[in-house]
């Protein structure tokens, strides 16, 4: 890390300075928004990943990018499309001039990686992404190759179109720590919005922290200490969502055919850490746990067709868990 800090506390007060300064300089260019630029800036100083789901138009792909612009990190998009093949991610092994195989790096050798529209692209290739995504490293011909550090996928998805699409499976949804909706600006916004990007206004974005800065503070987010029972409130809210068992819920039984695993909690408490020490405090409290529980359970908990029917929506289910 280059900056030292004289204790874990100074740390922690760097990481909530650094919050604000991200969040202004990203304002420049996003407008609103705020709860979205939030939560992809708690899920990077955690490492991990974030799926962005929201109709065209919303800026998801300029948000990405402005974060990427705002972080001294190395930046990639890949436009995700049905005749993608893994190899065109990860890279492939090709013959140089001296007759010998070299490895050539795919856009996925990155810090940060846009991959736009993950659901237009076949399993095959999901799953190449996903592994490196798990694993930080991307094996081709039989030899491991590790990502740079940081490496953090923020992919998007349109949830309105599903012609020609690939849903992504349950297990694949678990590798993202959060699941971010995006939702139409409000009028004062929008007018803002076509005010800037109708004229010839420009801003330049000057850098706020290093890939090294980042490392520090995922590693500082580890260390904040949680208390007891805030820990069992975070994994009593992941277990409640699963039907059928002791802590399960009547809604949970009604509506809910499965619930979301172990990894919710340990997202639930390290997104609890983080979400704490960018708003000033050392340790996690319940709200610090309810304020990310959306964004961590609403891909982790499939409906059945009884919700369906009846309109019942994830979120309206984990808010009654609280």
């Amino acid at each position: 890390m280059s900056e030292v800090y004289q204790s874990d506390v100074e740390a922690v007060d760097a990481m909530a300075r650094s919050f604000k300064e991200l969040k202004s300089e990203i304002g420049k260019v996003i407008v609103g928004q705020d709860d979205v630029v939030k939560t992809v800036i708690i899920s990077l100083f955690s490492n991990g990943h974030s799926l962005l789901v929201g109709v065209p138009g919303l800026a998801k792909t300029l948000l990405v990018s402005t974060i990427a612009d705002v972080l001294d990190l190395d930046f990639k998009r890949i436009q995700f499309t049905p005749d993608l093949m893994p190899s065109d991610i990860t890279g492939s092994e090709i013959l140089d001039e001296n007759r010998h195989f070299k490895f050539n790096k795919g856009p996925l050798f990155t810090n940060i990686l846009l991959a736009d529209e993950i659901n237009r692209t076949p399993p095959k290739t999901q799953a190449a992404l996903l592994e490196a995504m798990q694993e930080r490293s991307v094996t081709v011909a039989g030899t491991r190759h590790a990502l740079p550090k940081p490496f953090f996928v923020l992919a998007t998805q349109n949830p309105i179109e599903q012609e020609g699409t690939y849903p992504l499976p349950e297990a694949q949804l678990d590798r993202f720590m959060f699941n971010i909706p995006l939702d139409y600006p409000s009028y004062a916004e929008e007018v803002q919005v076509v005010k800037s990007t109708t004229s010839n206004e420009r801003y330049t974005l000057k850098n706020i922290l290093t890939g090294d800065q980042i490392l520090g503070f995922q590693s500082i987010v580890r260390k904040i200490p949680i208390a007891d029972n805030v820990l069992e409130y975070a994994v009593s809210l992941a277990s409640k969502t699963r039907p059928n068992t002791s802590l399960a819920t009547t809604d949970v039984n009604n509506y809910i055919s499965w619930g979301a695993g172990p990894r919710a909690s340990q997202y639930l408490v390290i997104g609890a850490k983080c979400h704490a020490a960018i708003t000033g405090k050392y340790s996690p409290d319940k709200e610090d746990v309810q304020a990310i529980a959306n964004y961590v359970l609403r891909h982790r908990i499939v409906r059945n067709y009884k919700a369906e029917a009846e309109g019942i929506t994830e979120e309206q289910i984990i808010s009654k868990l609280f």
